[in-house]
């Protein structure tokens, strides 16, 4: 039932919307514009010729064409999803949201606040809880486990479950908890993972490894107890189990992790890419594209492993030429996939929005997310909408602020002004920036005014309230836009862990009659919502 209630609730907000506007629903569809006249007759030919009231008006038209759109698709029982693509922000809060749209914006010479981010304009969207089981504030492990395998889970685990204490190998293997991706090899569906972080941190780590600690990163990384009770490192999971057992391609950083694993990566596949730098990756590319030209496909489509860094790759504002950027990777996992025959989920994270923020640098968060928001738009470009369903979502908040009062327009990593163009004084005597942080290294006020010049540079720190090493983490909901098959079911406030059972929903289903068919999934090894 949850589909129609979702239409139902959505015709009365359209109802609602109508009636506040004194626009007759059934005339935005017959009734030309001029011939829509209210007992006041002077008053809606003058609002026709406003900005604001045409704005206004192509918005309810589009959403009224979205709905007709469902209730057609709902009819003729939706065929589901062959492709899915999962973009994380990682610390992609809402305000984030807000302040890139307009920071973009405001790169384009715009005033910035009209401006869309490009999967803003997704037809579907849902505002999703981030609790981890055992904290309100919750870090990224626990959050992204919750989305790769249904279950939600304490911080600190690797898709493991709640009754797992952290950093404790022993007998741990009974509380593994199936990914996504680790279901898609099952079902014969091709999977990649792509991240501007080390491949081995928390967030990439979810989707094929386990780990009662999100830290045991590399062999050397982990706490006794995992060498006596056999835990391994993410790194090796990554080459010796995740690889052999059916994922297809992994790019990001991490070399220092992992570089102790590339010979048993080359031993292990012979028709396999180990790739180093941006240059090795597109020369690839070149490869492979030639070879779906000459129907040589299974020749370069063997399993990718690509390492662009020995760390977490570069903020964008700083990227080195040898690194490829998130949208390049992008669009090469998505030309490697189209290589391939047969279906694929592909998971793609931006990670340093997080890395921005703990650092209570917001200009370099703004960045990352605009850059994602050009990696989903490749990949929106690249892709069908009739079989591939995109989500773009964040794994939890921060502690990131936007306040002031500034006038429309003002630059969104300036000191606030006014409607005069005058800096606001705070009752200290001293001007404040737009944006600031809850928590974190910089707090309390800046030394002096003078310091407030150099607010628009990529190394500024804003202020923050409350003095800690590092920003933390917000607990407030985060966003997900969705468009494709599947994409409806995603609505209102939804449990983070409801991702994963919503996806597999997408790829499953031949029609909404199938709702319940998780249920005949014998093999289906993913337990029960916690």
């Amino acid at each position: 039932m949850r589909p129609f209630i979702y239409l139902l609730v959505l015709s009365s907000l359209l109802s609602n919307r109508v009636n506040a506007d004194s626009i007759n629903h059934a005339a935005l569809k017959q009734t030309p514009p001029q011939q829509m006249i209210s007992s006041h007759d002077q008053t809606i030919p003058l609002l026709q010729g406003n900005h604001w009231y045409q704005q206004g008006d192509a918005w309810l038209k589009n959403k009224v064409k979205t709905l007709d759109s469902l209730q057609s698709q709902l009819q003729q029982k939706e065929e589901g999803a062959k492709n899915i693509i999962l973009f994380l922000g990682d610390g992609m809060s809402i305000t984030t949201l807000t302040a890139a749209r307009i920071w973009q914006g405001q790169q384009q010479g715009e005033s910035g606040e009209e401006n869309f981010l490009h999967f803003e304009h997704f037809p579907h969207t849902a505002l999703i809880k981030t609790y981890n089981t055992n904290q309100q504030t919750p870090d990224s492990a626990g959050t992204m486990s919750a989305i790769m395998t249904g279950v939600k889970t304490r911080a600190g685990l690797i898709s493991m479950g709640p009754e797992q204490d952290r950093t404790d190998c022993q007998g741990s293997s009974q509380h593994h908890q199936q990914t996504l991706l680790e279901w898609g090899h099952q079902q014969g569906i091709n999977t990649g993972i792509v991240t501007t972080a080390r491949l081995t941190h928390a967030t990439p780590a979810a989707t094929y490894a386990h780990s009662p600690d999100r830290s045991w990163e590399g062999d050397y990384d982990r706490h006794p107890n995992a060498y006596w009770y056999g835990c391994d490192s993410i790194a090796k999971q990554l080459v010796k189990t995740a690889f052999p057992a059916g994922l297809d391609l992994a790019l990001g950083g991490g070399g220092s992790k992992l570089e102790s694993y590339y010979d048993t990566f080359n031993q292990q596949f012979s028709n396999g890419s180990l790739l180093t730098t941006k240059q090795e990756l597109a020369d690839w590319n070149q490869e492979l594209l030639a070879s779906r030209l000459s129907h040589q496909k299974e020749a370069q489509a063997g399993p990718v492993l690509g390492v662009f860094s020995a760390g977490h790759m570069d903020f964008e504002m700083d990227r080195r030429t040898v690194q490829p950027s998130l949208k390049e990777m992008t669009e090469q996992a998505i030309n490697y996939f189209k290589a391939k025959t047969g279906r694929y989920v592909l998971v793609i994270e931006s990670a340093r929005i997080d890395h921005a923020h703990h650092n209570g640098n917001a200009a370099r968060a703004l960045a990352e997310t605009a850059m994602l928001s050009n990696s989903v738009q490749i990949a929106d470009e690249m892709t069908d909408d009739d079989n591939t369903l995109i989500i773009v979502t964040a794994d939890h908040s921060h502690t990131f602020l936007m306040a002031g009062y500034p006038k429309r327009g003002n630059p969104i990593l300036g000191v606030s002004k006014n409607q005069k163009d005058e800096v606001v004084l705070a009752n200290d005597g001293m001007p404040y920036t737009s944006l600031g942080y809850a928590n974190g290294e910089s707090h309390g006020r800046k030394k002096s005014a003078d310091d407030f010049l150099h607010s628009k540079d990529k190394d500024f720190q804003q202020e923050a309230g409350i003095a800690l090493a590092v920003e933390t983490h917000g607990s407030d909901d985060v966003a997900l836009h969705a468009k494709g098959p599947g994409s409806y079911l995603f609505s209102g406030l939804m449990e983070q862990n409801e991702i994963f059972h919503t996806i597999q929903q997408a790829l499953l289903t031949n029609g909404l009659n199938n709702l319940d068919g998780l249920d005949d999934l014998d093999d289906l090894d993913v337990g029960k919502d916690q």
